[in-house]
This record gives C-alpha cells, structure tokens and sequence, in this order.
C-alpha cells in the first residue's frame, strides 16, 4: 500500500531540533516531505509574503534521505507553496508543524507561527496539527512526547478531521513523573501584559524590547493552559472561522 504523504513545517525554522525529533517520528508514519523557513519566524501569526520574491532551496541530506526544501517564507507561506510547486499536484494526507519550542496555549495561538501554519493547511483542506513543547530551550527535551505525537498523528489519518478544523497539540515540560494521558479541551482564557524595555541607541534614538507576563484568567479545569499545567497533553480543536455567531443577532438589532 502506499504510505501517506506527509508535509512538515515549523515556525523555529528548518534547522531546530524540534523539526528533526517531527521528521524522525513522521518517517515511521509515511512520506515525508519538509518543507520550513530558512530562518526562525517565531510570532509571524498567518503573515504572507507579497513585497518580496519567495525563494525556495532543496537542502541534500539535511535529514538523512527525507526531501527538505527550506523556504525565505513564513510558515504560511510554507504550506502554500509546498501545495502549489513543490508537491503540485501530488495528493497531501496530513501537514505537521512543529514541534515548537515554546507553548501555543490560550491565546499564544493568534501569534503562532506553527499553528498559523496548521491553519493554512486546512484552509487547504488537508488534515493538519500543530505541536510545540512548553519550554523555549534550543537543548529542550522532547523524548517523553515522541509517542503522543505519532500516537495523534496516527488517529488524525484513520479518522480525518471535521471539515476546517486543526489540531493544536501542546506537549507539558518533561518531569520526574510521566504525562497522565491526553486532555481533549478548549483553548484557555488569557492574555500577554506587555512590557516595553526603552533603550537608547549611541546615535541617541529610542528603541524598545518587548516583554510581559502571561496573566491566566481562566479558573477551569477544562482548558489547555490546566492540562499542561497538570501535566496532561493538551488538545485543541482549532477553526479559523473567527465569525462571533452570537452577536449577529445582537448587532442586527442595531438596525444598522
């Protein structure tokens, strides 16, 4: 039979070692074909190149026989030309993103990068997940999530998914104890409260450094920032459908 063919992407960029741990578990699922960022584009959300020309580079041997090719892109961007030229017209079984250095709970997922690019391939049509390890370091430990990610991936090519719908996976920081299961749940409520760091530069102009802190303000336990703070895996069934269908009626009443 033939295996499924299988797209991989990233927001960290074609060279980090989440991609690697991805490709090495999708290898033992199917085809693989990676098709990543030349540069980390952590935060890029669903940006698109337009001003500029795409460039797109095969990379021999980048991991071991799968094909690669690395892209001047965004992850969006990715998954649109992996679709339209460098798979054109080859059918794709399921797009893969990550796995992310850095959590995509709550509403993380609006500036993602990897889920943005999970979204696109199911604009696409195509099954998609989205997975990111909470923790940031280049030398993170992926090992004790290795079997969910093929364990997910699996279920979404048997099943397939509701139409327009993609999976975001958020994998808690490796502890003593093993992960307790799998939390299918809703995105949590919370925001960033920025910061802005101002510096002067020896030409004496301003310039800033974002920071912040991630304020929680969800008190349930069926959200994906309580799975991973319980050391559940946390899954999200993600839309990018952003209509609010319950202020239509509110706002036809305004009678505008």
């Amino acid at each position: 039979m033939n295996k499924p063919l299988i797209l991989i992407t990233n927001d960290d960029g074609i060279t980090s070692p989440g991609i690697k741990v991805l490709v090495e578990t999708m290898e033992r699922i199917g085809e693989v074909v990676v098709v990543a960022p030349d540069s980390p584009q952590s935060g890029m959300g669903h940006a698109i190149t337009i001003g500029e020309v795409l460039r797109v580079k095969e990379e021999v041997h980048l991991f071991g026989d799968v094909e690669a090719f690395s892209c001047s892109g965004t992850p969006a961007d990715c998954v649109k030309i992996a679709k339209a030229e460098v798979l054109k017209g080859r059918n794709i079984d399921l797009v893969v993103s990550g796995i992310n250095h850095g959590a995509n709970t709550s509403i993380s997922v609006l500036y993602s990068g990897t889920m943005s690019a999970a979204i696109e391939g199911a604009i696409e049509g195509i099954p998609s997940i989205g997975f990111s390890l909470c923790e940031f370091g280049w030398d993170s430990d992926f090992s004790h999530v290795v079997r969910y990610v093929e364990r997910i991936a699996r279920k979404v090519l048997e099943n397939g998914l509701p139409k327009d719908i993609t999976l975001n996976v958020n994998f808690p920081v490796k502890q003593e104890e093993p992960i307790r299961g799998i939390k299918v749940c809703r995105q949590g409520r919370a925001v960033w409260q920025e910061e802005f760091d101002k510096r002067t530069d020896p030409m004496g102009r301003n310039y800033y450094w974002m920071a912040g802190q991630f304020n929680n303000q969800d008190t349930g336990e069926d959200n994906d920032v309580w799975a991973i703070e319980n050391n559940y895996v946390a899954v999200v069934p993600t839309q990018f459908d952003l209509s609010a269908y319950k202020a239509i009626d509110l706002l036809k009443t305004w009678e505008l």
